[in-house]
C-alpha cells in the first residue's frame, strides 16, 4: 500500500515538473537545424581566422618584399661596397635587416597557421559530411 502511495506521489511529482503534459522530443528537422548551426559556427570561427591570418600575409609579404628593395639599393652593386660604405647607409642597413628577419620570422608562423586552420576546417567537414556550408 505504501508503495502505491509513493509512486502515485512520483508521478504526481514528474507530471507537476514537466508541466502535466508528459515527455516530448523536437523534431528531428529541428534537431538537424540545431546541428547545423553548432557545425556552421565552428567553420565560420576557422574560416574567419583563416582570412585574417591570409590577409595579414598578403600584406606582409608585400612590406617584407618592399623592404628587401630598399635595401638593395641602399646595399649597392660594387664588389667593394661594404668597405667604403656610409655610416648613415650601414645604419640604415643594419634596421632593414632587422625588419627583413622579424618580417621572414612571422611569414613563417603565419604559413604554419595557415596550414593548421585548413586542417582543422577539413577535419571538421570530414567529420559532419552532411554539413553543406
Amino acid at each position: 500500500m505504501f508503495q502505491l502511495f509513493l509512486q502515485s506521489r512520483a508521478q504526481n511529482l514528474v507530471k507537476s515538473r514537466l508541466g502535466g503534459e508528459g515527455f516530448k522530443a523536437r523534431s528531428p528537422e529541428r534537431d538537424a537545424e540545431t546541428d547545423r548551426q553548432r557545425v556552421a559556427s565552428i567553420v565560420a570561427a576557422i574560416d574567419g581566422a583563416l582570412e585574417a591570418a591570409e590577409s595579414e600575409q598578403a600584406g606582409l609579404s608585400r612590406r617584407v618584399e618592399d623592404v628587401l628593395a630598399r635595401a638593395a639599393v641602399t646595399l649597392g652593386n660594387g664588389t667593394d661596397e661594404y668597405l667604403e660604405r656610409e655610416a648613415l647607409d650601414n645604419y640604415h642597413q643594419d634596421l632593414f635587416d632587422k625588419e627583413i628577419l622579424n618580417g621572414q620570422r612571422r611569414l613563417k608562423e603565419l604559413a604554419n597557421e595557415i596550414a593548421h586552420f585548413k586542417f582543422m576546417k577539413a577535419a571538421v567537414l570530414s567529420r559532419f559530411p552532411d554539413f553543406k556550408p
